[in-house]
């Protein structure tokens, strides 16, 4: 069990995984507030995985502007577009079926196309859509081997490049489509949401400070704000 005054000031831990996914769902939509009251628009990347799909179920009985939303994902998997594995399959039965946001504004990773078409589709989408300009809010998740988006331990990308393709993945499918640290430290707000005792040995290797893909990516705008939240399970 991690010794909870030995944890950085930017973790917050929660009793249990409800806690932290009421708050969440409550600050996306205040960030949310936020920046279409300042910019005109919410840009937001979601994680894939069952931790966020919580706070997706609340957002789906939440009041907002959903008009001017712009929703965009951290990875998917290469299957077809309407596989019940694909991160956007589970996220539109969760909550955007049940929410008037636009259809042109929710930016999925077309996976279908296979590996380098959905990458250079999706780079350009990015590029088109925000080019320099930072995320409003970035969501990453934790694998039990420590891998968030599908940005994989010792497995190396071109910084380069803001939307990346992993063909070799240690969890099945082995093809995905992930954006890249440099496009996920992009953001105003980076929220690294982690539950279960599942992944409490990853969380462990994380406080340590090995090279995990996740304790690479910090939130890089001007003014840009880190946060790691996770219940007790996983300490």
């Amino acid at each position: 069990m991690t010794e909870l005054n030995s944890l950085p000031d930017n973790w917050m831990v929660f009793d249990e995984a409800q806690g932290l996914s009421n708050d969440l769902c409550a600050a996306i939509l205040a960030h949310a507030d936020d920046a279409i009251r300042q910019r005109g628009a919410f840009h937001l990347v979601l994680a894939g995985g069952t931790t966020p799909l919580v706070t997706y179920r609340q957002l789906a009985h939440s009041q907002a502007d959903w008009a001017h939303w712009h929703i965009y994902l951290g990875d998917e998997r290469v299957l077809p577009s309407d596989d019940p594995e694909r991160n956007s399959v589970q996220i539109d039965q969760a909550w955007l079926n049940h929410v008037p946001i636009p259809t042109r504004q929710v930016h999925w990773i077309p996976a279908e196309l296979g590996l380098m078409l959905a990458q250079r589709a999706y780079q350009h989408t990015i590029e088109r859509l925000l080019g320099q300009q930072p995320f409003d809010v970035v969501l990453l998740g934790m694998g039990e081997d420590g891998h968030t988006a599908s940005l994989f331990p010792g497995h190396r990308h071109d910084l380069d490049q803001l939307v990346v393709t992993e063909s070799h993945s240690p969890k099945p499918p082995s093809e995905r489509v992930s954006l890249n640290e440099p496009a996920l430290a992009n953001t105003h707000h980076l929220y690294k949401i982690v539950t279960g005792a599942s992944k409490r040995d990853a969380v462990a290797q994380w406080l340590k400070g090995e090279a995990l893909p996740i304790n690479q990516i910090q939130a890089e705008s001007q003014g840009g704000q880190t946060q790691v939240w996770v219940d007790s399970q996983a300490l």
